[in-house]
């Protein structure tokens, strides 16, 4: 198994020594945790063995490449937490419940469309998450959120035309990140995202193999693609070496990027960066 960069004590120091200027660390998949001026910012955090215990007897293992970063009752200093989608990966109660219980005032931000579910897969009342969609805004702790529709693999929708699969543009200081969650490339992405100026995408590369049987992601190429598209001044790719079943490698997405001069970093997991 991989061990993460840091783990734990190790990772919690690295937290707390922390100026407060902008950093960014990955927790894997496509968690990411941003700690600005104190406060601190989780996307799509996957901090369980939830998937492998649930698959663990099917034709579809979840086994895990990568050991946890931390556990997260241990993040008792959380501002804001979000979920991109209904996807255990992305929505995990194993994550989400205990961090509810260490924050009691953590800003939970989930798609509208996607609450109702969300509050029952996390034992609350609904009133108690904040919500968005397609070309919303949310301002918590010091955070602007910013909805923009993500594809898995298509825009879906819900009957009130509410995007089900969102990603968010999280705005602080001079700052702007683009979290994508899970997506494939759509006509009109680039153009919707353009304007924003993001500093640093957030990609998934595991790609969309039609044997995994799930629904599938940017692959290296298209991300390197897409975070030249929408002039992104650095990307940072995600969602690999946590599942065997559903992994790949970053090569083909550095050397796609080199060939774009496209700026991008290869984090270890565990391992965090202050945002140039």
């Amino acid at each position: 198994m991989i061990r993460p960069a840091l783990q734990d004590d190790a990772f919690l120091a690295d937290v707390r020594a922390a100026g407060p200027g902008p950093r960014v660390w990955w927790l894997g998949q496509s968690g990411f945790l941003l700690a600005w001026q104190g406060r601190h910012l989780l996307l799509d955090p996957y901090l369980s063995d939830s998937l492998t215990k649930k698959y663990a007897a099917t034709d579809k293992p979840h086994v895990r490449m990568t050991g946890r970063v931390v556990a997260p009752e241990r993040l008792d200093f959380i501002d804001v937490v979000t979920s991109s989608h209904n996807h255990t990966d992305h929505l995990d109660a194993e994550t989400l419940v205990p961090l509810l219980r260490a924050n009691p005032r953590l800003t939970v931000v989930v798609p509208a469309a996607n609450a109702g579910f969300a509050a029952e897969r996390l034992g609350v009342e609904q009133a108690r998450l904040a919500t968005l969609d397609d070309g919303g805004t949310l301002q918590a702790a010091g955070f602007t959120l910013h909805a923009v529709p993500s594809a898995h693999e298509t825009v879906e929708r819900d009957e009130q035309g509410r995007a089900k699969f969102l990603g968010y543009v999280v705005e602080f200081g001079r700052w702007k990140i683009y979290h994508s969650g899970d997506t494939v490339r759509y006509g009109g992405m680039a153009e919707r995202l353009r304007p924003f100026a993001v500093d640093m995408a957030l990609l998934p590369i595991n790609g969309a193999l039609p044997e995994r049987r799930v629904a599938g992601n940017l692959n290296g190429r298209e991300a390197a693609e897409l975070g030249a598209a929408i002039h992104a001044k650095l990307v940072l790719p995600c969602h690999y070496e946590m599942f065997e079943f559903n992994t790949a490698s970053p090569d083909e997405f550095a050397a796609r990027a080199g060939q774009l001069k496209l700026a991008y970093r290869l984090l270890r997991c565990g391992e965090g960066m202050t945002i140039p």
